[in-house]
């Protein structure tokens, strides 16, 4: 199969699948430079279930953009052990890694899902694992299986198995929600007829902070998924709003105008501890702390217009990030903490651009024109943020290097503020 055929076959799995299981489609409109040629092949046993887990791998692995998928249709019988593969055969085809495995029910209503990632040319196993699931948990470790091929092909941590969370606003009602990276699963957190805004994961990735105006005015909630029970971060007189969570999980950045202008303090996740960080009589907003907790980046007109700044958390001058151009918003630390994500404006268009710290060196990634609220995926390789495409807000993501380009649409509503949730560890 050409790969223009399988693009067309994946969007229109992506479309039937997303009728049922999901508010997001996405669509691929660019590519890595070097693409690894990988075939993924049916595991055994898994015609009998719901949704085909290597289905879900393939999806996973292409949407990546950084790996072919070669045709592994007209094989009889289809391999689920190394030593059943005719690798030759493989070699011939184009590829140079090969997915075997299987999946069979056991007993007690569980799965056993077994999967091998095999190098082709040296005829060898690279990496595999077997686990035993429940059905519902079989997406999620099909998201695992391509998290292992991924991170043993490239180098880097998957991100497959991931969450984000955005805010879906149809009419006057606006929706918090949460799903899984490939835009499956979508759950509402929160619904209302008034603003909510300014979603945040928690490092834990069980908790979110939001700003909600159902009470008339913007307060910082704190939001459990696991149980659904919230609490009230930041409730103080004006305004309450832009949360960013601490590395630690027990504090948040919160921009108050308790005293005035909007200035940026420091609080505990019960509303405690209150201690304010900056102080100038201009307005500073968008906080987010650096990985190792001791920076905070944000924005700030003190200088006379929105630029960049980063001040420690511990108090002290901050220190201006940005002088190129008159605009430059919205800083999102890079995981690694050695550069950041941010909206630069430039001949009127806003677009995503990235600064590194050691060489202060930007790049502009996107040229939409009209993006906001980029976030980071926790591997740092890929920037989710949102646009808008013919008067609707969509969510797009695009590759740290700017090649790979993806775009997320709902079937209804405009999709904004976008954050992009943490690895999580399993147990």
């Amino acid at each position: 199969m050409k790969n223009k055929n399988l693009r067309y076959l994946f969007l229109l799995w992506l479309a039937f699948s997303t009728g049922v299981c999901a508010q997001l489609k996405i669509e691929i409109t660019g590519f890595g430079s070097n693409q690894s040629p990988i075939a993924v092949l049916p595991l055994k046993g898994e015609e009998a279930l719901p949704q085909k887990v290597t289905e879900i791998v393939v999806a996973d692995l292409y949407r990546s953009g950084f790996f072919k998928i070669i045709d592994s249709g007209g094989v009889n019988p289809v391999p689920s052990e190394p030593n059943e593969v005719q690798f030759p055969a493989w070699k011939t085809r184009g590829a140079d890694a090969l997915v075997i495995g299987s999946v069979s029910p056991l007993p007690n209503g569980y799965f056993d899902v077994r999967f091998r990632l095999m190098d082709v040319v040296k005829q060898s196993q690279i990496t595999g694992f077997a686990y035993q699931v429940t059905a519902p948990q079989l997406r999620n470790t099909a998201h695992k299986i391509a998290d292992a091929i991924y991170e043993k092909l490239t180098g880097d941590v998957g991100v497959f198995s991931t969450r984000i969370t955005y805010i879906v606003k149809n009419g006057t009602r606006f929706e918090l929600q949460v799903a899984d990276a490939d835009g499956f699963g979508a759950q509402t957190i929160l619904a209302s007829n008034e603003p909510i805004i300014s979603p945040a994961w928690a490092p834990d990735g069980n908790r979110l902070a939001y700003v909600s105006f159902e009470r008339k005015k913007p307060i910082v909630y704190i939001q459990s998924l696991l149980t659904g029970q919230r609490t009230v971060a930041a409730n103080f007189k004006g305004s309450n709003s832009a949360p960013a969570w601490a590395p630690d999980g027990r504090r948040l950045a919160v921009v108050l105008s308790k005293d005035g202008n909007s200035q940026i303090y420091l609080v505990n996740a019960d509303g405690s501890g209150v201690v304010r960080l900056t102080n100038t009589s201009t307005i500073d907003t968008e906080p987010n702390f650096s990985p190792d907790g001791q920076h905070v980046i944000f924005t700030s007109d003190r200088g006379g217009s929105p630029q960049i700044y980063r001040v420690p958390v511990g108090g002290g001058a901050p220190e201006r990030l940005t002088f190129d151009g008159s605009y430059n918003v919205s800083p999102r630390y890079a995981p690694d903490g050695k550069s950041f994500v941010f909206i630069q404006r430039t001949s009127g268009r806003f677009n995503v651009a990235t600064q590194d710290f050691a060489s202060k060196q930007t790049q502009s990634l996107t040229e939409n024109g009209i993006d906001e609220s980029p976030t980071f995926a926790p591997n740092g390789k890929i920037i989710l943020y949102a646009t808008e495409i013919r008067g609707r807000g969509i969510l797009a993501a695009v590759s740290s290097d700017g090649r790979v380009r993806q775009r997320f649409s709902a079937a209804a509503g405009d999709v904004r503020e976008p954050a992009w949730g943490p690895l999580i560890k399993s147990p």
